[in-house]
């Protein structure tokens, strides 16, 4: 058994302090609700015991575990409690040694064999399939095979938010997004202590466990956590650019490690987001799925993101047409719009209409003057007094 030694074990690792395995433990051995669809009851799992379970019928199955993590808001919690960040799920990371397809299915089909074992006492579980238990349970399933990316998630359900996401990797050329969330702690050393050990964790008892920084430079990166600073690399190789996330962190109060090098990462991210995105039914569903997969329980927070990134794509998008972008920016426009009817920010008088108003960085007289001149109500909506609308709709 491995005891706390504090130093640093290289430029991009360091073994955490008591407080921060503290954190990780509490973390891990916390009951989290995986909740049901339709009349299927709640699951209580403690994230160490899937782990434990998944990775010995991995083992049994022939695919060797090479590790266990903690990845993203989960593992920047453990390392700074006053992020700024919260977490929400709790990614959980089995390095394996995956080739194949059928490997792939090997693992989903053990990984919901397994929730079989926590359902509670009386249930009869004779005639319930893996399909069943992935129509109860599971909240989205993905499967990249590619010749630099081969990994699987499995993400189950908490009606809070607080999904357990279960990520198989073989391969994965880009593992994180900003230097906020590249941490990833080692679980091994923990994962053997319990297994092992007949004594409670203390100060001076309790197993060596290594954080690292995928971003690169640990120290470095952890500063930026601790300073609420935005930075990162080569975001066009980030599916979607990371512009989603990086408005998330703007409405989160984060700010730029370096304005002008960010400025002209914005143009990347926006440029490499609809690219990725590049019809307006793809760029609705994929902002869609952001505010339900990570504004759940958030909702106060949505129409303050909205508008950051409306001020991000207005400002900084250079890959599109005129009509392009002012489609963009007028989906976004009604998104918010939306929101905030559904929270009751808008009551039901008189209609107040909203019409598309394009950004004050576009000079050009001909071009300003015609998208304004060809404008279409956006949405039509009840005004709300004394209420201030964002300065990108103009309400008549």
């Amino acid at each position: 058994m491995l005891y706390c030694i504090l130093e640093e074990t290289g430029r991009n690792r360091s073994v955490l302090t008591w407080e921060q395995v503290r954190r990780l433990d509490s973390i891990l051995t916390e009951s989290i609700p995986i909740h049901g669809r339709g009349n299927f009851p709640t699951l209580e799992m403690q994230p160490r015991d899937i782990v434990k379970l998944v990775r010995r019928r991995m083992e049994e199955r022939s695919i060797r575990v090479l590790e266990v993590r903690l990845n993203g808001s989960a593992a920047s919690h453990v390392l700074h409690e006053d992020s700024g960040l919260g977490y929400k799920d709790l990614d959980l990371i089995f390095c394996a040694d995956i080739k194949s397809e059928v490997e792939f299915q090997t693992v989903k089909n053990l990984v919901l064999d397994s929730l079989l074992d926590f359902l509670p006492e009386g249930v009869n579980k004779d005639k319930i399939t893996a399909a069943t238990l992935k129509e109860a349970y599971v909240q989205k399933m993905v499967k990249v095979c590619t010749n630099s990316d081969r990994w699987s998630l499995i993400s189950l359900s908490n009606n809070s938010g607080k999904n357990v996401e279960l990520k198989f990797v073989g391969s994965l050329r880009r593992q994180f997004e900003f230097s906020v969330d590249s941490f990833q702690i080692h679980l091994d050393s923990l994962l053997l202590f319990y297994e092992c050990s007949e004594n409670p964790m203390s100060e001076t008892f309790h197993p060596s466990i290594v954080g690292e920084s995928v971003y690169g430079d640990f120290a470095e990166a952890l500063e930026h956590l601790r300073r609420g600073l935005i930075c990162t690399r080569s975001p066009e190789e980030i599916r979607g650019g990371g512009l989603l996330k990086y408005c998330h962190l703007l409405a989160r109060g984060f700010h730029a490690a370096s304005p002008p090098a960010m400025a002209a990462l914005e143009r990347y991210m926006c440029s490499r987001f609809f690219i990725d995105f590049p019809s307006v039914a793809e760029q609705r569903r994929k902002l869609e799925s952001y505010l339900h997969n990570h504004l759940v329980g958030l909702e106060d927070r949505k129409y303050e993101y909205l508008n950051t990134l409306h001020a991000v794509v207005g400002r900084s998008t250079v890959c599109l047409m005129g009509h392009e972008w002012q489609q963009a920016l007028s989906l976004i426009a009604g998104l918010a719009l939306r929101v905030l009817a559904q929270q009751n920010a808008i009551p039901s008088a008189a209609n107040v209409t909203c019409y598309y108003q394009p950004a004050p960085y576009v000079a050009d007289g001909n071009f300003s003057n015609y998208y304004i001149a060809q404008a279409q109500p956006l949405y039509t909506c009840p005004p709300t007094p004394g209420h201030a609308y964002c300065h990108w709709l103009r309400c008549t």
